[in-house]
């Protein structure tokens, strides 16, 4: 797919700063801006903070090498599948929610985009083991 014109830059890692960096350096490292990390981190984008916050009367967040190379990798995928921030967030929820993800499957199944699941052969034989289990407990 071809690549979105506002789409944020690859990142030259190599030019990464060591040790924790403020969001406007983090940004930069990344290739995008600080707008935008926050805009991630309110869609659950961005990897839980490891380091304590720092500043004066506020509450600065600071970012390791490792949180900025977890950054590069939600760009990334969001460059090579040409979509926005959100349409990542929305895929990470389907996984992380069970109910989230049988509401989408449902949706596609309908849609004739999804194969019915083939659970039903399994769900009997469930069924049929849990009553053997529980008349042989009686």
């Amino acid at each position: 797919m071809a690549a979105r014109d506002d789409a944020p830059r690859s990142p030259d890692r190599s030019a990464w700063t060591a040790g924790p960096v403020p969001i406007s350096t983090a940004a930069e490292q990344v290739g995008t801006s600080a707008r935008m990390l926050r805009y991630r981190e309110g869609l659950g984008l961005l990897p839980r903070t490891q380091e304590q916050p720092t500043g004066r009367g506020h509450r600065h967040r600071r970012f390791t090498e490792e949180d900025l190379r977890t950054i590069a990798t939600g760009l990334e995928l969001e460059r090579e599948f040409d979509i926005p921030p959100a349409a990542l967030a929305f895929a990470l929820r389907v996984l992380a929610e069970p109910d989230v993800l049988a509401r989408v499957r449902e949706h596609g199944e309908r849609l004739g985009r999804l194969a019915a699941a083939p659970t039903r052969a399994l769900d009997f034989d469930k069924q049929k083991a849990m009553r053997l289990l529980q008349d042989r407990r009686r």
